[in-house]
């Protein structure tokens, strides 16, 4: 959550397509064809396409140089075949109360000349910065999940969720549903939008997500699992340092200090503000949040500020935020927030996967800590599924174990998926 992104060249070349609705310029991007319906009226059905641009298009030799130049820390290269074609997309969805919205979005297809195609969908970890999203950054660290699975033979789709990248509003941080909606409605869009490229994707979807995209990517495949599209089906799952058990270990964890003292600043604020906005949680920020930080953590984490930005302006340790009442409400959740964590609490909790499922980790994870893992593998285990939990060791990105995982854990999933057939 530290880094600063660049952006994407906005004037990049634009395909214009004849399935969707219109929207003004300003919510596509400069340089994007806005598409009409065929009766000229806005089509509000989810998963149409509003936009597509074009963005990139890569030979192998140029992905593998990308992915290892990255100074935090390279990416592993070793699974590179094709060249890559990457686009922005924006797509009808829904909000979480239901109503029509709009999302943005990436798709990466390789240069293989194969029409069929399996499908990754991979879901980001948390970003504060509406513009750190593959979309829209050009980050290494954003783009290499595409890169990497697009570039071994993979259809790639890597939703930004709401209110990030061009989405309209502020983004619903850890709200499973709508996750879960936006990802599927970004299959949907690349479905329909495959076959004006020559390509068509397959059936068979291969899961992952990344820390607040693992939990993410597990609400997908249970839609999928439950039928919520019979285009697509669950070939594989795997979550990559998840919080999945909110209530028992990962709010414990940022009390008692066994997660970074920083990063449960930013975590603790982000669950008591992005939950308050669907649960209720407090009625007035001066419950639970200390002066200053009181009249300044709302619209601080509005998605218009940078990382550092919201890392410089928040204090060091979790009880310099909150009032004696927020350290009470996050250590003995109730009413709003108790529901909250019902949901989020729920991903591993309250199904049975059917696909092969591996829950990948690092040792030492100092943001999502390791008996988030534990505690998903048990639940899965007691509804007689075997979870394995795939140690990564001690990886490590720009000083970070967790961020490290995610670049581990991309070399090794990659590697499985396509061990599948």
């Amino acid at each position: 959550m530290n880094r600063t992104g660049k952006l994407m060249v906005l004037s990049s070349v634009t395909v214009a397509l004849v399935m969707s609705g219109s929207v003004s310029a300003g919510a596509v991007g400069a340089g994007a064809v806005v598409v009409v319906s065929a009766h000229g009226a806005p089509d509000t059905a989810r998963g149409r396409l509003v936009s597509v641009v074009h963005l990139r298009t890569l030979s192998a030799r140029e992905v593998a140089a990308e992915l290892r130049s990255d100074e935090d820390g390279a990416w592993d290269a070793g699974a590179v075949r094709h060249g890559v074609d990457t686009y922005r997309v924006v797509y009808r969805t829904v909000d979480p109360k239901g109503r029509p919205t709009t999302a943005s979005g990436l798709l990466a297809f390789p240069r293989n000349g194969e029409r069929r195609l399996r499908t990754v969908s991979f879901a980001h970890g948390t970003e504060l910065f509406k513009e750190d999203v593959a979309s829209v950054s050009s980050e290494v660290w954003s783009q290499a999940p595409a890169l990497t699975y697009a570039s071994a033979g993979f259809a790639v789709v890597l939703p930004d969720y709401l209110g990030l990248g061009l989405g309209p509003g502020r983004q619903q941080w850890m709200d499973i549903p709508s996750e879960t909606t936006t990802a599927l409605d970004l299959l949907r869009a690349a479905d329909s939008y495959a076959p004006t490229i020559g390509r068509q994707l397959g059936r068979d979807v291969f899961i992952t997500g990344f820390s607040q995209g693992a939990s993410a990517a597990l609400g997908l495949a249970r839609a999928l699992q439950e039928g919520a599209d019979p285009r697509f089906r669950v070939k594989a799952l795997a979550p990559v340092s998840g919080a999945y058990a909110f209530r028992d270990v990962a709010l414990p964890a940022l009390l008692d200090g066994h997660a970074d003292p920083k990063d449960g600043v930013i975590y603790t604020a982000l669950a008591l503000v992005s939950f308050n906005r669907l649960h209720h949680v407090y009625d007035s920020p001066g419950e639970v949040f200390r002066a200053p930080y009181s009249g300044t953590i709302e619209g601080l984490l509005d998605g218009t500020h940078t990382g550092q930005e919201v890392m410089a302006r928040t204090p060091d340790t979790v009880d310099e935020l909150l009032t004696a009442r927020g350290r009470a409400l996050l250590a003995h959740p109730t009413d709003g927030l108790a529901d909250a964590l019902r949901v989020t609490d729920g991903v591993c909790a309250d199904w049975t996967p059917q696909a092969p499922v591996r829950l990948y980790y690092a040792e030492g994870d100092e943001q999502a800590v390791n008996g988030n893992s534990e505690h998903c593998q048990a639940s899965f285990r007691a509804r007689g599924v075997e979870a394995p939990l795939v140690d990564l060791g001690t990886p490590d990105y720009g000083g970070s174990r967790h961020l490290g995982s995610q670049r581990a854990a991309t070399a090794a999933v990659v590697r499985w998926f396509a061990s599948l057939g």
